[in-house]
């Protein structure tokens, strides 16, 4: 298995961002809490009014996943999987799948559905309707943070406005201007940071887990079709092979029979 990717990026694209504010000033210095108050409340505002709170919190939910614990399979494992089934049902028949576990929670819905003795047509049906609403999580959650990182750099410069605005009341004190320009300033930093440093790569990484999740599932109901067909697992294979590049479909096949 392997993850769509490392978090380990993630984390260090906002360290080093974050070591190259330190290097010449405090950290302090970049801190202004209603300034972020403004971004990350409007921000937050702004993401509402455009999706539903139960769509915003699952989003959150499948970006951490995405970004964190997330796992998918490579093709190539589901295909040699998908061998070793069809293997067992031209010797056993399609109950002697019922014993056989395995990780993928898709294709372990789509055994049990088979050991329930449904006929394909069913099982392909309801296989296909539970991909299409996987999709569409993954897709409303894509665009939750889309939207975030529209959001904030606007936000943030309507912080940024809201500072000069303020600041430019207060010109009777010459001293007071470069601070105040200072902090004004921080919104539209903070803006960005959200966007191009959290947000926006969420995304991107929820674009590629829905897109490695469609792939798998299709492969897993062609497979399974197959298999409910009676297909001989080495042509089945080689099908699938299509799948994957040609340098990874050596050694796909299942062993001949003895």
């Amino acid at each position: 298995m392997h993850g769509h990717s490392d978090p380990r990026r993630l984390v260090a694209g906002i360290l080093i961002v974050l070591l190259a504010m330190l290097a010449n000033a405090s950290l302090l210095t970049f801190l202004n809490l209603p300034g972020l108050a403004i971004v990350i409340g409007g921000t937050f505002a702004v993401t509402l009014i455009k999706f539903r709170m139960s769509s915003v919190m699952s989003a959150f939910r499948l970006a951490m996943s995405a970004a964190f614990t997330d796992k998918v399979e490579r093709p190539t494992e589901l295909i040699r999987e998908a061998g070793v089934l069809a293997m067992v049902v031209r010797k056993e028949g399609i109950l002697g799948l019922e014993n056989h576990q395995t990780g993928n929670e898709f294709l372990q819905k789509a055994i049990n559905l088979c050991v329930d003795g449904h006929p394909p047509e069913l099982v392909e049906e309801a296989l296909a309707q539970e991909s299409q609403q996987m999709a569409e999580r993954n897709e409303v959650a894509e665009r939750v943070f889309r939207g975030i990182g529209e959001s904030a750099p606007a936000i943030g410069m309507l912080g940024t406005l809201v500072g000069l605005v303020q600041m430019l009341n207060s010109l009777d004190d010459p001293s007071s201007i470069g601070p105040a320009m200072a902090v004004a300033l921080l919104t539209t930093l903070y803006g960005a940071f959200i966007a191009q440093l959290i947000a926006l790569p969420l995304a991107d990484k929820l674009q590629l887990k829905g897109e490695d999740e469609s792939r798998n599932q299709i492969l897993i109901i062609t497979s399974i079709r197959n298999i409910m067909r009676g297909e001989n697992p080495r042509v089945m294979t080689e099908m699938l092979s299509s799948f994957v590049t040609p340098d990874q479909r050596t050694g796909l096949a299942p062993e001949r029979e003895a």
